[in-house]
């Protein structure tokens, strides 16, 4: 029996984060094992906003190596470049043909980075058709999502079927898989907001490439609720919530343990204990990226991605083409 075919991906504007890793990486590398895996650098996606060209170049590779220093095995999953299979941009656009004014307004990214803005890119309106290709290539069963992309993946799965009524059975519609704990990593600022890399304030997140020095201090300063208990609730104290989180998935430990731990005790301790669980965690990525990043590898392990993603996105895009009723193209 084949694996369940499981594909996901990662912007590369600004630097990844610990909430990337633990809501998103540390999941991809579970998976692996598991399920015919392909991760990818979405670089197209990336400039629905304005990026500087050398910027682009140095952080799509910088992703692409964080993915391996995190435990992505290139010999079990494909890792690529979105650019690097053109079969993306083409059944985007088919795909943005298929879709509605009305539901790409109201996507929350969309009005997000809409508003209070007098000029708006039409590539920030029509993403998430990209992002709906992105995931039919490949006839993905499952997309690991956070809860704030649940949305898109809804889209998706409407454009799917809307796409396998008019044309007949193409694409297979997938289903979210979404972790249940750590999927979320809040602002170390306001622990109401997700942890951004695109935040403005650095000290609301933690860069996963950050030295102990940085995250130490970062860590020192983040937001605490009043009191000085250290419990997990959410609703009450969304703060600390956040930061005991951070602890147990990067410690391996359970909230219920990190929660008995510090019983008793306030939140300099605890904070102090998490800075240190941090620097551990992240010690070993770090070393395995310099390693990587020195080495020159990263340029083959991308092409050897893009070969093996490209033979399965371009059978899809043929199919989805011809069920359309383009001409097949008559090669020499």
């Amino acid at each position: 029996m084949s694996k369940l075919r499981v594909l996901s991906g990662i912007q590369p504007s600004g630097k990844l984060t610990l909430g990337n890793y633990i809501g998103a990486i540390k999941n991809f590398v579970e998976l692996q094992n598991d399920y015919d895996s392909f991760f990818m650098v979405v670089d197209l996606h990336a400039i629905t906003v304005p990026q500087e060209p050398a910027a682009l170049r140095e952080q799509s590779e910088s992703v692409a190596a964080l993915f391996i220093a995190a435990g992505l095995d290139p010999a079990q999953a494909a890792i690529f470049m979105q650019s690097h299979v053109p079969a993306h941009a083409e059944l985007g656009w088919l795909l943005t043909t298929l879709s509605y004014m009305g539901e790409l307004e109201r996507m929350t990214q969309y009005k997000d980075k809409s508003e209070g803005k007098d000029a708006i890119g039409a590539g920030l309106l029509v993403y998430p058709s990209l992002m709906a290709a992105d995931i039919l290539l490949y006839n993905s069963n499952l997309v690991p999502v956070g809860d704030d992309q649940k949305q898109h993946l809804e889209l998706t799965r409407d454009l799917a079927g809307r796409f396998n009524y008019r044309y007949g059975d193409t694409f297979v519609v997938p289903e979210p898989l979404i972790p249940k704990v750590g999927a979320r990593i809040m602002s170390l600022d306001d622990g109401t907001k997700k942890m951004s890399k695109s935040s403005p304030n650095v000290g609301s997140y933690i860069a996963l490439l950050d030295s102990p020095e940085d995250i130490r201090k970062k860590i020192s300063r983040a937001k605490t609720d009043l009191g000085r208990e250290i419990i997990f609730d959410v609703q009450n104290k969304p703060e600390v919530s956040n930061l005991m989180t951070i602890f147990a998935q990067c410690s391996g430990q359970t909230i219920e343990q990190v929660q008995a731990a510090y019983d008793g005790q306030g939140y300099g301790a605890f904070k102090k204990d998490l800075a240190e669980v941090v620097v551990q965690a992240l010690e070993p990525l770090q070393k395995k990226y310099s390693e990587i990043r020195s080495s020159g590898e990263i340029q083959q392990i991308l092409r050897d991605g893009a070969e093996r993603a490209n033979a399965v996105a371009q059978s899809t895009l043929i199919k989805a083409k011809e069920a359309m009723g383009f001409l097949p193209q008559v090669r020499k």
